[in-house]
């Protein structure tokens, strides 16, 4: 593909609604712009890693227009993943790992359920209240959980104790480290794409590329209805837009 045919604007009328405005001031095929926000989000690539393969494919994209696609992409992408994703189950597994934003330690909270779907996840700059933001509105899946197992960490039994104090039925919390270790492992998954990336720059931005970054992880764990068609992960991916 040569450098005309990338900078050429796609058709207004092949977008959904939405995405047309979004899209408005990016001239370059809407193809290429979702190969280098998936590949971004989906492998352990650095911005400078995805316009050096870019240009190898002829087309001149600068690295600082990916990480702008993938900025004004990823909310869309979330809002068409949420409406078209799998209930979880109701015992869930809740853990926070690390994630270094303008040179600090940022809390990233996440649940899975029992068999290692993922639940919901939130970024924090603090510690207090901890996961209690994943089960509130805006937040809450569309399943209420059973039971809760978190670590030996006070500031999670707190926020559960006070998400509790507000409810009819009570969540059942249990505070066993080793029943953890599968959304302990899932972090992997998430860290293993963000290491590339050296920290963020800025934190609302490191919410909306981690958004990215996990929506991709759980098409690929198969958390993606797809109405009974037979589709890869990319190819699901792909259908959020188009």
């Amino acid at each position: 593909m040569t450098n005309t045919m990338a900078k050429t604007k796609t058709p207004r009328r092949t977008l959904p609604d939405g995405v047309g405005k979004v899209l408005k001031r990016l001239h370059y095929p809407l193809h290429v712009i979702l190969l280098c926000v998936r590949w971004y989000v989906a492998y352990s690539l650095s911005l400078r890693n995805l316009e050096e393969m870019m240009a190898e494919r002829g087309i001149e994209v600068d690295h600082s227009s990916v990480h702008r696609w993938v900025i004004k992409l990823v909310p869309l992408l979330e809002k068409a993943f949420r409406c078209r994703k799998r209930p979880v189950g109701k015992i869930w597994r809740v853990d926070e790992t690390y994630v270094k934003v303008k040179r600090q330690w940022k809390y990233l909270y996440r649940a899975v359920d029992k068999a290692g779907s993922t639940v919901d996840f939130l970024l924090r700059a603090h510690r207090d209240s901890c996961c209690a933001p994943l089960f509130r509105e805006g937040h809450r899946p569309k399943r209420e959980p059973e039971t809760i197992t978190v670590d030996k960490s006070g500031a999670n039994l707190a926020a559960l104790e006070a998400l509790n104090a507000d409810r009819s039925t009570s969540i059942n919390v249990r505070q066993v480290k080793y029943l953890n270790n599968i959304v302990e492992q899932d972090h992997r998954a998430v860290k293993r794409i963000i290491k590339p990336m050296m920290g963020f720059k800025d934190f609302r931005c490191a919410r909306i590329i981690l958004c990215g970054i996990e929506i991709m992880h759980m098409i690929r764990k198969g958390q993606m209805s797809d109405d009974g068609a037979t589709a890869t992960a990319f190819e699901q991916f792909y259908s959020l837009i188009t």
